[in-house]
């Protein structure tokens, strides 16, 4: 049997009794045409099977994807374990979507970012860099194709455009919270910071010289406000989780609760690690907030349900994520990249914190 042909845009245009160039605005430009024309031109595309342009032929023509490669810093599994990034994507994508752009997610590895052969070879117009590592293989490879490039958080690239938040200031006011409260113990319960998934205690050394800035500047608030109080930066444990996932985060947690001097007071660096700590100390027995303190850090949704409600640092995920795509697509339109954006964060005082006993 010969195969039936696929009908063509021409088809649809000889059909409706208007130009090629009529149905091809239906589909690409329709604030062109009115909507009673461009209602007639898919209804008879619909019933002619026509299903629009081949993407493909359409981007050798314009040379553009309408994809957007964004590069995580670690695999799909741990990044969406982050509440996080899941209320920042889906901010971006909402924001770049009516312009006809897709996103194309490259996860990261051990080098803190995509392979670079993986950017080098994706179809896409625009990368956005998602907290990747300082110095990943991956920023080069954009750099060599020549890529625009959007950077939420970190790292600080060059010639890129780059929204962030403020997070030395976020770390200082919680740490600043517990001292008013007037606790004297603390530990520090720490996303990866060392280039290689592990869990395990960190030294401040060690801690200080992560690849990625966010954390670094975290832990320098944190740090910084408590030697001011008199206490110096080795004598406050530093407990390093592989990820964010729950499971590791109790772990963590429960390095830091099963030291001899247990802490009275945890700063973490995320909601997700704050919440796992809550649940380590419920296994022990230890009350939160009468026996400990614990301070989050994004205040995403799950921090407010928590048992007991989260006091965290509050910052505009959705915020952050609208203006990066609005970056992107600036840069798409040819602009020069705006200058970088520093988004403020607000400490938000609930449950999980108490005067120290």
């Amino acid at each position: 049997m010969t195969p039936r042909r696929r009908p063509t845009l021409d088809d649809v245009a000889d059909a409706v009794g208007v130009s090629r160039a009529t149905v091809s605005n239906a589909y690409n430009r329709p604030d062109q045409l009115s909507a009673e024309l461009r209602s007639e031109v898919l209804r008879t595309a619909q019933r002619l099977g026509y299903t629009g342009p081949n993407p493909i032929a359409r981007s050798l023509a314009t040379a553009r994807t309408g994809a957007i490669a964004f590069m995580l810093d670690t695999g799909l599994s741990a990044a969406f374990s982050d509440p996080a990034l899941s209320i920042t994507l889906d901010a971006l994508a909402a924001t770049v979507d009516p312009g006809g752009h897709a996103l194309l997610l490259l996860p990261g590895g051990e080098d803190g970012g995509p392979r670079a052969d993986r950017v080098l070879t994706a179809q896409a117009d625009l990368a956005v860099a998602y907290s990747l590592a300082e110095r990943a293989p991956a920023l080069r490879a954009v750099h060599q194709r020549g890529l625009p490039l959007v950077v939420i958080d970190q790292p600080v690239v060059p010639g890129s455009a780059r929204v962030s938040i403020d997070d030395r200031g976020g770390a200082i006011a919680a740490a600043r919270h517990l001292l008013e409260l007037g606790h004297r113990r603390f530990g520090i319960l720490s996303a990866q910071c060392l280039s290689t998934p592990r869990s395990g205690p960190l030294t401040y050394r060690e801690a200080a010289d992560s690849r990625f800035l966010h954390y670094r500047e975290r832990l320098i608030g944190y740090l910084e406000t408590l030697a001011a109080a008199g206490f110096s930066p080795e004598s406050v444990p530093i407990w390093e989780t592989s990820g964010f996932s729950r499971e590791d985060a109790i772990l963590g947690a429960g390095g830091l609760l099963d030291r001899g001097e247990r802490p009275t007071a945890l700063l973490c660096m995320s909601d997700e690690l704050a919440l796992a700590a809550i649940t380590a100390a419920r296994q022990r027995g230890i009350e939160v907030p009468g026996d400990l303190s614990i301070v989050g850090f994004d205040d995403t949704p799950a921090a407010r349900w928590g048992e007991p409600p989260l006091t965290t640092v509050h910052q505009d995920l959705v915020g952050k994520g609208r203006l990066a795509g609005e970056f992107a697509l600036r840069l798409l339109a040819g602009e020069r990249p705006s200058a970088p954006t520093t988004l403020d964060v607000e400490l938000i005082v609930r449950a999980s914190t108490a005067p120290a006993r």
